[in-house]
């Protein structure tokens, strides 16, 4: 039996393995007060954050309930405060009903493994690029599932329609976290209509930014109210707050209270988060430019990027994705932009496959033409490094 010393050996040598590749990770934490850098990084993409509106939601419904919703949703945790916001998601999103988690994350396991349990036996279907919430629902599943190439719609017809099983859901983000491609919403409800497949989509990334007054790309495509389509969301990204949501036909959600163990024995999302992303959405159907501000603002990163040769993937959403390739690359690209300034995601696997290291940039509603001025720089001496680098991390 290995003793304690050296499992912890094995460690330290897999994380300097990780190190020497690239691919270490490490915490850092932002400090509190007006941030002092162009913010490229956060998933904030309409600015609502730190919106005085959004903080008093949150403020008020901690004075009300509390800090903590003190139980699972059957218990305790389910307040007058989570049923308008649930009444008001499924609202603004054109859905039958709407169950609000603690998390986008468990969201997605929820609903995949709830609904493949109550179909089965079933086939699951799953785009290559989805989110690892979705890959991690699919595991959880107990069904059998298929992965096809990323938007290949002949290969999910195929898998649809040379399936045994009775039953079959196909999943899909709408806006892809890393990508930033949009998905054939549409197309995909096609097929999966005439497989007799139940279509799920994970909205997180297009809620507040795609579609007419950022409904997302399911009511873009004129699908939201379809009774063979659930949708999840994040309320941690547009909205600015945190937690999810699963929005759907009354017999989905009434399934995910019964079976869904993400929602069963989970605490309840928290109160003040609960407040907040309520606020936020009441500002978004106040305001729905603030969608296509994103937008807008995303294809100007993309072009500024492209006009210094950089390989960019075009933005379907807020997402920018300046591809680099090798990891090394990758973190070096941070660091310039950090030194310019201006906060950059970096991707690296496992969040991405080989030789698709990158930058992800984000967009928000309210960045400012210094913003763009710092990001313009960033790219400029990325594109330096780049052109002038020898290939560092290759073997």
């Amino acid at each position: 039996m290995p003793e304690a010393r050296d499992l912890l050996t094995r460690l330290r040598a897999a994380a300097a393995a990780r190190e020497a590749a690239g691919l270490g990770r490490a915490l850092s934490p932002r400090q509190a007060g007006p941030d002092p850098v162009t913010d490229l990084a956060s998933n904030d993409y309409l600015g609502l954050a730190r919106h005085p509106q959004v903080i008093e939601g949150a403020v008020a419904a901690a004075g009300r309930w509390g800090t903590g919703a003190t139980g699972s949703r059957l218990v305790t945790g389910s307040t007058a405060l989570h049923a308008t916001l649930e009444r008001s998601l499924a609202d603004f999103l054109g859905a039958e009903a709407a169950l609000v988690f603690s998390s986008g994350y468990l969201a997605n396991l929820a609903s995949v493994t709830a609904l493949a349990a109550a179909l089965g036996p079933a086939l699951v279907v799953s785009d290559q690029d989805n989110h690892a919430s979705l890959v991690d629902a699919c595991r959880l599943a107990r069904a059998r599932v298929e992965i096809t190439g990323h938007q290949d719609l002949a290969a999910v017809e195929r898998a649809l329609a040379r399936r045994p099983e009775p039953a079959a859901i196909v999943v899909t983000e709408s806006a892809f976290s890393v990508g930033g491609r949009l998905a054939p919403v549409a197309e995909l409800h096609r097929i999966s209509r005439a497989q007799g497949a139940l279509l799920v989509i994970d909205e997180a990334h297009a809620l507040g930014v795609v579609g007419d007054g950022g409904r997302g790309a399911a009511g873009q495509a004129g699908i939201a109210a379809a009774p063979d389509v659930v949708r999840t969301v994040s309320l941690a990204k547009a909205l600015g707050a945190q937690g999810g949501a699963v929005l759907g036909a009354n017999e989905v959600v009434s399934t995910l209270v019964n079976t869904g163990r993400g929602f069963i024995f989970d605490t309840a999302l928290a109160p003040p988060a609960a407040g907040a992303a309520l606020a936020a959405l009441r500002l978004l159907a106040a305001d729905p430019g603030m969608a296509r501000r994103a937008r807008d603002n995303a294809d100007r990163l993309a072009a500024i990027a492209e006009r210094f040769g950089l390989v960019v993937v075009p933005a379907g959403a807020a997402v920018v994705r300046v591809v680099l390739g090798d990891p090394v690359l990758a973190v070096a690209a941070q660091r310039i932009f950090a030194d310019h300034g201006v906060r950059a995601g970096c991707f690296r696997p496992p969040s991405v496959p080989r030789d698709q290291s990158c930058l992800r940039l984000t967009a928000r509603a309210s960045l400012t033409e210094a913003d763009f001025m710092a990001a313009t720089q960033a790219l400029a001496a990325v594109r330096d490094h780049v052109g002038t680098a020898a290939p560092v991390g290759r073997k």
